[in-house]
């Protein structure tokens, strides 16, 4: 019997270490076929941020179909020109509100801020935590919190 899996997908962090590291993007349906091949996916979140592009618009609405639910977030502009669209809290709050409903949790950033909530998730909560993650753009202290790291490379990435 599969073990049931919850899925937390940190979209622009994701977007910019492929684009960064290989000049490609990452492969949702591939990546989400590898995991459905494993596990039962109970709950699986993309988080993004709305800029009210039409291109991002029919890509969430990709992620959609591959069965993601879809959380955005308003993109703002500061004055000074900087960006915010931080995903952090939202992220961290619902792997914790939805860790009850499964067995495993994959969390698919390099974000190190996320290594204390992969500690408390694997030690507190006693669940197995697999990260993905673009081995050079990916935080050793996220690498060595997670069950298992699995980079983002080839066979994950789209031609």
């Amino acid at each position: 019997m599969k073990r049931n899996v919850v899925i937390l997908v940190d979209v622009q962090n994701v977007y910019y270490t492929t684009r960064q590291a290989f000049r490609r993007n990452f492969d949702y349906n591939r990546f989400w076929s590898g995991v459905a091949a494993d596990y039962n996916i109970v709950k699986a979140i993309a988080y993004a941020i709305d800029r009210g592009d039409r291109k991002q618009y029919e890509f969430q609405n990709i992620l959609r179909a591959i069965g993601f639910e879809v959380k955005l977030k308003p993109f703002i502009q500061r004055a000074d020109g900087s960006a915010k669209g931080d995903w952090d809290v939202g992220i961290t709050i619902d792997a914790l509100e939805y860790a009850d409903n499964a067995d495993s949790l994959i969390l698919v950033t390099g974000d190190g801020d996320f290594a204390l909530l992969v500690d408390k998730l694997r030690i507190d909560k006693g669940k197995h935590v697999e990260v993905y993650g673009v081995s050079s753009l990916t935080a050793n202290s996220l690498i060595k919190a997670a069950n298992r790291f699995i980079p983002i490379d080839g066979e994950l990435l789209l031609s």
